[in-house]
């Protein structure tokens, strides 16, 4: 290999993948991703797990010629072949189907050892596998889910749990608590650094120099003037008012029912939902088996599959691994998108020297 090639290698995108529960479909939706010998030509593949559970997987699905590389440390992967870094050698019973105190210390070690990695540079962006939010909890893991976990790491506060399929994007204002803590936990100010957050993303991100952002309302018809209650006018609408103060385009309050039901969805860039259900049911029923889960407003790019450990059926093969590679895909794309960008705005002036308009860093600018 000549000095070229060698340096095209080493700029290959590093995907880190937690593998989860290993008594769920995570194996399965992993390896039936990875199982093209293709894959390794978009990016170098890196499992966090454990081998004698890749290999009982393996040999579940009768896929005898799907081959990887064992290894203790990501600094040392074959980079055209899928690469398992095998985080214990401790024995493990797998239950297929269960939930196990046991699977939940294997899904937060692998997810421990993946950050600390993306930290120290050896991986790109990590791609989560789903894991059991009950038995997950310990000392160590006291959240509720990857994205709040996630945010604790990298010192992040303002944050966006954001379900992307193609060009449909639902983020959430509120995450995993209560339907009756909902109307409590809303406020101005969360509102506008969720919609900070989105308009961010969708420019760095995603490319898209003027995004329009949809703000779903929280009550049935807005609230019909009050009727049905307040929050729409005294809380959300002002939050429009201030991100538009701001240089977002965001527009709303829609009732979200006749919004999904209608064509207006394929105007706009990205859509904010007060909260996880009103957000992700209607993104489900449009994104079928394709949706990706993706933290806005971390420094490092993790997507996940939008599906859960799927205890249901797990063990008989009927897991499909679209959403799965589909993470995969939107990880390696967010980076280069990020990448791209961020190297254009290293020094605007330099674009404009060159005969090119310097391309602005907020929206506010854009406009102008």
């Amino acid at each position: 290999m000549n000095q070229k090639d060698k340096k095209h290698e080493n700029k290959r995108i590093k995907v880190g993948i937690t593998h989860g529960d290993f008594n769920g479909v995570s194996y399965e939706v992993i390896i039936n991703s990875l199982k093209d010998n293709r894959i390794v030509d978009l990016f170098v593949p890196v499992i966090y797990g454990l081998s004698k559970v890749l290999a009982y997987y393996r040999k579940a699905l009768k896929l005898n010629d799907f081959n990887y590389n064992v290894t203790k440390d990501a600094i040392k992967l074959y980079m055209r072949k899928v690469n398992i870094v095998n985080i214990s050698n401790e024995e493990v019973k797998i239950e297929t189907g269960k939930s196990t105190p046991e699977a939940g210390k294997m899904a937060l070690l692998a997810l421990q050892l993946a950050v600390k990695d993306i930290k120290e540079k050896k991986i790109d962006v990590i791609v989560t596998a789903p894991l059991n939010k009950a038995n997950i909890q310990s000392d160590e893991f006291n959240f509720p889910g990857h994205t709040e976990y996630l945010a604790s790491e990298f010192g992040i506060s303002d944050y966006l749990m954001l379900m992307v399929h193609n060009n449909l994007r639902v983020g959430t204002v509120t995450g995993h608590i209560p339907v009756k803590d909902i109307s409590a936990s809303l406020n101005e100010e969360l509102i506008l650094s969720k919609l900070e957050v989105f308009n961010k993303s969708l420019i760095r991100d995603f490319g898209i120099s003027r995004p329009k952002i949809a703000v779903m309302g929280l009550n049935p018809h807005i609230g019909d003037k009050g009727l049905l209650g307040s929050e729409d006018e005294e809380i959300i609408l002002p939050a429009l008012i201030s991100a538009k103060k701001n240089g977002i385009l965001a527009y709303g309050p829609f009732a979200a029912d006749g919004f999904f039901g209608s064509n207006e969805l394929s105007k706009y860039d990205g859509v904010l939902a007060m909260y996880h259900d009103q957000g992700l049911a209607p993104f489900k029923s449009i994104a079928h088996t394709g949706g990706v889960n993706f933290t806005a407003g971390l420094p490092i790019v993790r997507t996940s599959p939008a599906h859960g450990t799927a205890y249901n059926i797990a063990g008989n093969q009927k897991s499909s691994p679209s959403s799965m590679r589909e993470a995969m895909y939107l990880a390696k794309d967010i980076l280069r998108a990020r990448n791209k960008y961020d190297k254009e705005n290293e020094n605007p002036l330099a674009f404009g020297i060159a005969g090119k308009k310097p391309i602005p860093k907020t929206t506010e600018d854009r406009s102008s």
